[in-house]
């Protein structure tokens, strides 16, 4: 054989060989491989990035977070931050950009630290109670405030009598007289209050600003001379009950005396202090008790005059803000038709989007998600969505055209792999013809001229909204031969407050009517096999999932994840227990009996003839196990092919273990694989 030919021979095996690698599907152990950027934080002149890199322990089943460094020029400077072997987070720059301040987790819990940037060295700086959060630079840098719960003693109601020397007696009962005494994921809430500290950015004794019995734990802002702290909270009498409201407040460094700026029945929030020092931006809305709105971007003067909403001709939720180095206007993070964007808003009110691909930080499901800051020259750092894998870390300028991708987390795996492809599209809702957006994700390597098997994921909240973002468990349903449908139907957000307020009183409603009028455009297109339909979703999803099949049998199969079957017992025993009265159903269960009842999918479990997988994490306090109980149950008493599924150790968020993850959507194939 000539050299020629052999060379050619080698250099196509080579490139066969890399092609047939990089054509391997996604697999259920690749999720243990994924890494994604969060929390990037600019320096402020622009040169350096710090951010969260997050990554998951295959051995011990958990997720780790380190601080990552890199360079935003052509120095390819990309290092973690510190040597530590512990999680870190909250990486902060100092105002002038030679420290970083960061917490950190520790034997004896998460500390606070310093990183001296020319030096490479750093410091703790606290000996603390609780975890600190929203740390923040004095403009001086010569302090650090931040919030951390002080504890408080649980009532005691009855004295028990001494136990005998070496007796083994029951531990004493937990005693609980707070509206809210419980979080999912977190457990049962010990007593205490959360409060204001500052401290000295060289080390010391924290310093404790606020006090009293109210909790103080959203994000703060210094005033230019470092003479008052700007945050908010519920200090009202009745705050416990009045738990949708909040106030914008400011509290003196020096005396600790409080003073109340914002007065509107409902939650102002995140105040932030312009650069001049002359007006403080916050969200919030004045509260009409209903299902969803929109979450307004308002300007007051400092000393809590002149409020006005700057954003009061645009329909759509802020969620992060940062003024301009100009005091100009400010940088919004927002979503905006299933995209979350940021934009320049000015203070006329006037709208410049920037960027439309912001996301990528949670991996179970579409979400939308993510952040951003800017540097003192007008320098985005955020995180970049993409619908292949996970956030890297962008960078664009305020009038820049295209962004620059600082990292590639990913490629290392992604590259070698076929993702399931994207794809967005449009219908008419039947019901009052409202256009409905949803997305379409075809297996890897399909034949798109050939109908195959649907599966239907409905998304949780109800209000919150899917979006082209990357989805492990999306990514493993298309691997499995399945073309994934995810809608958002009416109730989701990023359409405008109308739109997400169609299921007040109203829930579960025509939205059903919305994602079955997608299904069937599915079908009319040739895309999804009318006899090969499946359904599933979790928490509001997994809600919708019980309502479409007591409302139709067109599925083959149904897997319902962490439902609510039934919204009187629901809401009297979920750990936001508290929340649904009025702003869902009018009234309390048993004012308005009939009308939680006609909204529970419990009440159409006489119709269901689909055969249903019923999935919960058995730590759920958000829809607890008793829900999906009484569908199983149910189920099971009709004698309809049904499956229990619980998974020890999850709470609502089944996805935050990886290994749950992967349990979950092996469980979901499978049963959809038995009804093929």
């Amino acid at each position: 054989m000539k050299l020629s030919k052999l060379l050619f021979l080698l250099s196509f095996l080579f490139i066969f060989s890399l092609h047939a690698q990089v054509q391997r599907p996604f697999e259920s152990l690749d999720v243990f491989q994924l890494e994604y950027a969060g929390d990037p934080q600019i320096s402020p002149n622009g040169d350096y990035v710090v951010y969260r890199r997050t990554g998951f322990d295959i051995m011990k089943d958990r997720s780790a977070g380190n601080l990552w460094m890199l360079s935003t020029d052509d120095r390819n400077i990309h290092h973690k931050l510190t040597s530590r072997d512990a999680n870190e987070s909250r990486a902060r720059w100092s105002p002038s950009g030679d420290r970083i301040a960061f917490v950190s987790s520790t034997d004896n819990g998460s500390e606070v630290f310093v990183y001296w940037t020319n030096s490479g060295t750093m410091a703790k700086l606290t000996q603390l109670e609780n975890s600190p959060s929203n740390i923040t630079w004095s403009p001086d840098g010569k302090q650090i405030a931040f919030t951390m719960k002080v504890n408080a003693k649980a009532p005691v109601l009855a004295k028990m009598p001494p136990k005998p020397k070496g007796a083994k007696w029951a531990k004493a009962p937990r005693i609980t007289d707070r509206l809210k005494h419980e979080a999912d994921g977190a457990g049962y809430l010990k007593p205490g209050f959360t409060h204001i500290f500052t401290i000295s950015a060289e080390g010391g004794a924290p310093r404790q600003l606020t006090s009293g019995d109210f909790n103080h734990s959203g994000t703060l802002s210094w005033s230019n001379d470092g003479g008052k702290i700007y945050f908010s909270a519920n200090r009202n009498e009745d705050w416990e009950y009045d738990f949708r409201n909040s106030e914008v407040y400011s509290v003196n460094t020096r005396t600790g005396v409080i003073d109340q700026l914002t007065e509107a029945n409902g939650p102002d929030g995140s105040p932030m202090v312009s650069p001049n020092g002359k007006h403080i931006a916050y969200i919030g809305f004045v509260d009409k008790v209903q299902t969803y709105q929109t979450r307004k971007l308002h300007v007051m003067n400092i000393d809590g005059t002149g409020k006005r909403v700057v954003s009061d001709g645009i329909d759509r939720s802020f969620s992060r803000v940062q003024w301009g180095d100009d005091s100009k206007g400010l940088y919004v993070q927002y979503n905006d038709l299933g995209l979350t964007k940021i934009g320049y808003l000015d203070l006329n009110g006037k709208l410049t989007e920037i960027i439309n691909n912001v996301g990528g930080t949670t991996l179970g499901r579409p979400y939308a998600s993510g952040s951003f800051s800017v540097s003192n020259g007008g320098s985005i750092a955020y995180t970049l969505s993409r619908p292949d894998r996970p956030a890297d870390v962008a960078m664009i300028s305020k009038k820049g055209k295209e962004p620059k991708v600082l990292t590639g987390l990913n490629d290392d795996l992604i590259n070698y792999r076929t993702m399931g492809e994207v794809e967005e599209i449009w219908y008419n809702s039947t019901v009052d013809g409202r256009k409905i957006q949803g997305w379409v994700v075809y297996p890897p390597n399909h034949d798109k001229s050939k109908p195959a098997p649907l599966l239907v994921e409905n998304h949780g909240g109800p209000i919150l909204n899917y979006g082209p973002h990357f989805s492990a468990e999306i990514q493993l349903y298309a691997a499995a031969g399945y073309v994934v449908f995810y809608p958002n139907p009416r109730g989701s957000t990023s359409y405008g407050e109308e739109f997400g307020n169609l299921l007040y009183n109203n829930y579960p409603g025509e939205d059903y009517n919305d994602v079955m009028d997608g299904v069937h455009e599915l079908v009319k297109k040739g895309i999804a096999n009318r006899d090969q339909l499946y359904v599933t979703g979790g928490s509001a999803g997994g809600i919708m999932t019980a309502w479409i099949i007591g409302k139709t049998n067109e599925f083959k199969a149904a897997v319902v994840a962490k439902p609510v079957m039934n919204w009187i017992s629901k809401t009297l025993v979920a750990d936001n227990y508290y929340g649904y009265a009025n702003s869902r159903y009018p009234g309390q269960p048993w004012e308005n009996f009939e009308n939680y009842w006609k909204f529970s999918p419990i009440s159409l479990v006489g119709n269901v003839e689909t055969p249903t997988m019923v999935l919960v994490g058995m730590d759920d306090l958000r829809t607890p196990p008793s829900e999906a109980k009484q569908l199983y149950h149910a189920l099971k008493l009709r004698k309809i092919e049904t499956v229990l599924v619980e998974i020890p150790e999850a709470s609502h968020g089944i996805a935050a273990r990886p290994s749950n993850l992967i349990t979950k959507v092996a469980h979901t194939l499978a049963w959809f694989e038995k009804f093929q």
